[in-house]
């Protein structure tokens, strides 16, 4: 049964729609098949095509990373399951490398409410989803997965709902009365429930799936509550509660998860550690930047190495203190470049020819936050401040300067 909280909030001035009307493509009445890599693609039907003559008034966010099997099929099902709905679908492709790109912009070519976004340099499931809906103008905006696992059959009454309701959020629910998880593993539900119980640290709302990839939200919502976005980790739905700016209003529809066909599932360590990081984030974000305490907790990981290599170079090889310390130093900052690379940094991840660039800069950054960390210290201890504490500041300024200059040039945005 669905839920919906009855509470309402005063809304803002409502918004002048206008309709933007596009010259038609030629190549929308061409009757020929398009070639997609082997496969054959129809062009889109009449119907979809002249229903963007007028502005969407449902657009999908649909991230995708590596989906080629999947994207068409999808298309397919989404005209069948929204007739009647003038929709815009939005795919945002993460740099796919496996030909997913080439489909979507043939399919963009046919379809005129195909649009595709491409990310290069930057990844993640819930950055995606954010730059997606802001590449639409529709008043209500859908996200979900290209893998076929979530039923677009519901989008239309999940659209009824949000309109009829005035509600901010829509949520298709596996745990909610007459929804099923389908043929998920145990193992994989396992881990969904676990998220979903530490979810209840920052979480206000009575959600049965915070978990859920598949909702649609009202602009005015979004609107409200964009800025206040982490954008971390793949669970979008969870940082749009938690960063609301007011209670929200919301129901939430059952439907039984599907099994994936075609590709393989995203989730991994590293992505299960994002989650964590938004937890973390929404928790104490606020006043420390999660970035940088992931980057002190690899600096402390750091200093077991640089010790244990020390030991053993020294006591171990025989070599003399001076050397055993310089090869520690260098084993310690080459781990610690990695594990950045890998977790601190995973959205900026650096490959290839880069990673000569970003090893060598890192080197020379932390080599520079060593030099301040003991001349600090030094002239602190020579004030009479207690050595702990000398040592403690020193490391802690050198900490903040490889953490800033290191994000500024090794690790430098694209954005």
């Amino acid at each position: 049964m669905a839920r919906h909280d009855e509470r309402r909030s005063r809304q803002g001035p409502k918004r002048e729609a206008r309709s933007v009307v596009r010259e038609k493509d030629p190549r929308a009445d061409e009757q020929r098949p398009e070639i997609v890599r082997g496969e054959r693609l129809s062009p889109a039907p009449a119907e979809a095509a002249s229903e963007t003559h007028d502005a969407p008034e449902l657009a999908l966010i649909i991230p995708t990373l590596n989906e080629r099997d999947n994207v068409i099929e999808l298309l397919e099902r989404l005209q069948a399951a929204l007739t009647g709905i003038r929709w815009e679908v939005i795919f945002v492709d993460d740099d796919s490398r496996d030909g997913t790109q080439e489909v979507l912009r043939e399919l963009a070519r046919s379809w005129p409410n195909v649009r595709c976004l491409v990310r290069i340099g930057r990844r993640g499931l819930s950055s995606a989803c954010i730059e997606g809906m802001l590449a639409t103008a529709a008043p209500v905006l859908a996200v979900m997965d290209a893998d076929l696992q979530h039923d677009e059959t519901l989008l239309p009454l999940m659209l009824q709902k949000i309109r009829r309701d005035d509600l901010d959020v829509v949520v298709a629910s596996r745990f909610a009365a007459g929804g099923s998880v389908g043929e998920v593993t145990s193992g994989r539900l396992a881990i969904s429930r676990l998220a979903a119980w530490l979810s209840r640290l920052v979480l206000r709302a009575d959600l049965s799936d915070p978990m859920s990839g598949f909702f649609i939200i009202s602009r005015n919502f979004f609107e409200d509550t964009v800025r206040r976005l982490s954008g971390q980790g793949f669970k979008i739905l969870l940082d749009l509660f938690v960063s609301a700016p007011r209670e929200v209003r919301f129901a939430e529809l059952p439907y039984r998860f599907r099994q994936r066909r075609h590709g393989e599932s995203k989730l991994d360590a590293p992505i299960m550690l994002e989650y964590l990081t938004l937890l973390a984030d929404k928790l104490i974000g606020r006043w420390v930047p999660i970035r940088f305490v992931i980057f002190v907790l690899v600096g402390l990981f750091g200093m077991l190495v640089h010790l244990a290599t020390l030991a053993f170079a020294f006591k171990g090889a025989g070599m003399t203190f001076y050397y055993a310390q310089a090869i520690a130093t260098l084993v310690a900052m080459t781990v610690n470049f990695n594990l950045n690379n890998e977790l601190t940094y995973r959205d900026r991840r650096l490959r290839g020819a880069e990673l000569l660039r970003g090893h060598l800069s890192f080197y020379l950054i932390c080599s520079i936050g060593a030099v301040a960390n003991f001349q600090i210290a030094e002239m602190l201890y020579q004030l009479h401040v207690p050595w702990p504490l000398a040592g403690l500041l020193g490391a802690v300024v050198s900490s903040v300067w490889n953490y800033g200059v290191s994000s500024t040039f090794t690790w430098r945005s694209s954005t």
